[in-house]
């Protein structure tokens, strides 16, 4: 066969268009309208929004140090974006709108694309109109595993959530703007679910070592977490590993947005249940159980080892750093008397009639200039001094943070820290991210309502 010069026209335009055609689809993460049985079998099913169709969303591992992309497609009837919560992360990756990206309107999409350099528990959730995005049901878990798992034989991510549904028919209660809520301790719902469902069940053999992965995905409730039938040791928090396991001994808090990795070990016996516990004022009400079957799992094991650490920055030189208080004020009980809402002054009932309840440092809601201005790679500490009858979880983006005790000594790292009434918590951050980056509260109404600040690396 001879070629001609036709021929070698068409091969080549077929080779140039081979690499186009062979680039793999991008994975997708559907914003969309869906319903879900949210309360116990009887009740009707719940109209959501979830990601992929369901609350939470799609479980999403990668392996440490590896990419994650994924193009966000909005099929809802309100502009969305989605935040990477805990993940030290590119500044135009982050998900805020207004301060890293444009929200993405009804039938937009938007690409992310990172690598994650920690490994640990994280999730993602809306950051577009939170308070009600979140509470409808649009947040996932997001596991970076590490490259050598611990001694364990099994796992479960386990996404902690509240609702407020109407009990007759199961519908999400729409109030998402009422001023009892925003000025007192935030949207608390009725039903406790996790991954989505009421008093979900595991099977587990006696003796058995499990890793449980906690994520706090409710909009203001703090969980007080409790174990029955099994003992158990925190090994990491909000992501990252602590330097030496703790024994959980009675229940430990779980603010919104935090997240705790446990190791346990199952003491009840086969045919019994062993539970996950929410420790409410008037007893302990079971959150999951776990069923138990079968044969042992083999002799009892020591302690687990710590978890690898994370490469995080050393801080040294804490005393020389400087100290920048952040005053948090305002709600039910302790009123505003004014504040600033953008640079005009107001009074509290001016804000109140605005829907601002709460301000940081005398600022009801994010103000043209940063909190901190800070050079990439200095040390800094902020006090947060709660000047308000209710608690507060207050989560930096972008980065973590490490705890300074009383006593001045450095406690775990963190990016979300609560701070409870009458209560001043210090944190030590590197600031090692460059970017803009928020600062707010976690209970979504109070930074709906004011609670929002930004910083900068520069």
């Amino acid at each position: 066969m001879t070629f001609t010069r036709r021929h070698v026209l068409k091969t080549a335009t077929a080779c140039a268009l081979m690499p186009r055609l062979a680039e793999a689809a991008p994975i997708t993460l559907t914003a969309m309208e869906a319903r879900q049985q949210i309360a116990p079998e009887g009740y009707p099913d719940t109209a959501i929004w979830g990601y992929e169709g369901g609350a939470p969303g799609p479980e999403i591992r990668v392996a440490q140090g590896g990419r994650l992309s994924r193009r966000l497609i909005n099929r809802l009837p309100q502009p969305t974006a989605v935040h990477w919560h805990g993940i030290r992360i590119d500044n135009a990756m982050d998900g805020v709108p207004g301060l890293t990206q444009q929200a993405v309107p009804t039938g937009g999409s938007f690409d992310y694309d990172f690598t994650l350099p920690d490994a640990g528990t994280y999730w993602y959730h809306s950051h577009n109109r939170s308070m009600e995005q979140v509470a409808r049901g649009l947040h996932g878990p997001l596991i970076v595993d590490e490259a050598s798992a611990p001694d364990i034989d099994g796992e479960h991510v386990l996404v902690l959530d509240d609702w407020r549904l109407d009990p007759d028919t199961a519908a999400i209660g729409a109030n998402f703007d009422n001023g009892h809520d925003l000025s007192h301790a935030g949207r608390i719902g009725n039903l406790l679910t996790v991954n989505g469902r009421f008093d979900p069940a595991f099977r587990a053999r006696p003796a058995e070592r499990l890793r449980l992965r906690l994520i706090n995905a409710a909009n203001a409730r703090v969980f007080e977490v409790g174990l029955d039938g099994m003992q158990g040791w925190i090994v990491a928090l909000d992501g990252m590993p602590l330097e030496e396991p703790l024994v959980v001994s009675g229940a430990f808090p779980l603010a919104p947005a935090q997240r705790a990795d446990l190791i346990v070990d199952i003491t009840a016996e086969t045919g019994a249940s062993a539970s996950l516990l929410s420790i409410e004022r008037d007893g302990g009400y079971g959150l999951c159980r776990f069923d138990v079957s079968g044969q042992g799992a083999g002799a009892a094991r020591a302690a687990p080892a710590p978890l690898p650490p994370n490469p995080l920055p050393v801080i040294e030189g804490l005393a020389d750093s400087p100290l920048h208080q952040m005053r948090l004020q305002g709600g039910a009980m302790r009123w505003l008397d004014s504040a600033l809402l953008g640079e005009t002054e107001m009074s509290g009932r001016e804000l109140a009639q605005l829907g601002k309840f709460w301000a940081l440092d005398g600022r009801a809601d994010r103000s043209a200039t940063p909190f901190l201005e800070a050079a990439r790679g200095s040390l800094h500490r902020i006090a947060f001094v709660n000047e308000t009858g209710f608690d507060h979880g207050m989560h930096l983006h972008g980065h973590h943070f490490r705890l300074i005790a009383p006593n001045g000594a450095l406690g775990p790292w963190r990016d979300t820290v609560l701070v409870a009434p009458g209560e001043t918590r210090q944190i030590a951050l590197v600031a090692d991210n460059p970017g803009d980056w928020l600062l707010h509260c976690h209970m979504l109404g109070h930074a709906a309502a004011g609670m929002t600040s930004w910083f900068r690396v520069t």
